[in-house]
């Protein structure tokens, strides 16, 4: 037993260090890439809008993609203008972002690209909760289903909408499920029992 013991300890005393020399000879792990943050964007058009509009625009790129953050009562005059002056004639989506913690709770965007330049941009107001919004439908006819889906998920609403009703969901439901203080299991119970007769949906 004791040779054993001592055999255990011999070998014990010759691994340790090669294991500390082993860790000792490997790279040390390259250094995290830096988090991307918005920096400027500036372009002739950008400084043509910035001409106009002053402050109530800040031009910004984040991880090669440019957005514009709008003053909300420039909506919908800088959609018309990048619409007519600039040739954004695509309305690709229009969605939304809850920060319940913020003042200002919900950012709107629009994705918006143009065919002539081959330019893809992003163009975001901020609103309280509860406000609403002009609708673009009559910039871009195609907006008439991105705003309701808005509608429906977030509870924004457009002012002159033709049609503003929900698109996913049945118009009885209650709450909008994109909401951030709208829970991740929660749905409707109410309407589950009444319109399929079962205590759940989940």
């Amino acid at each position: 037993m004791k040779v054993l013991f001592v055999a255990f300890l011999a070998a014990l005393l010759f691994l340790v260090p090669a294991m500390f020399r082993q860790n000792a000879d490997k790279p040390a792990a390259p250094a995290k890439a830096p988090i991307p943050t918005p920096v400027p964007w500036d372009s002739p058009m950008v400084a043509k809008l910035k001409g106009n509009y002053g402050s109530g625009i800040e031009p910004l790129t984040y991880a090669g993609q440019n957005y514009m953050v709008v003053d909300r009562s420039l909506i919908p005059e800088i959609l018309q203008v990048l619409r007519n002056e600039e040739q954004f004639d695509y309305c690709v989506d229009i969605t939304a972002a809850h920060y319940p913690t913020r003042e200002k709770q919900f950012d709107v965007i629009w994705v918006l690209y143009s065919f002539a330049r081959n330019e893809r941009i992003r163009v975001k107001t901020r609103i309280l909760d509860g406000a609403t919004l002009p609708s673009s439908v009559p910039i871009w006819i195609g907006a008439n289903w991105l705003e309701r889906e808005v509608y429906d998920m977030f509870g924004i609403k457009f002012d002159g909408h033709p049609d503003m009703k929900r698109i996913l969901l049945p118009e009885e439901w209650k709450g909008h499920p994109l909401r951030k203080d709208y829970g991740i299991l929660q749905q409707d119970n109410e309407w589950v029992q009444i319109n399929l007769g079962i205590e759940s949906g989940q």
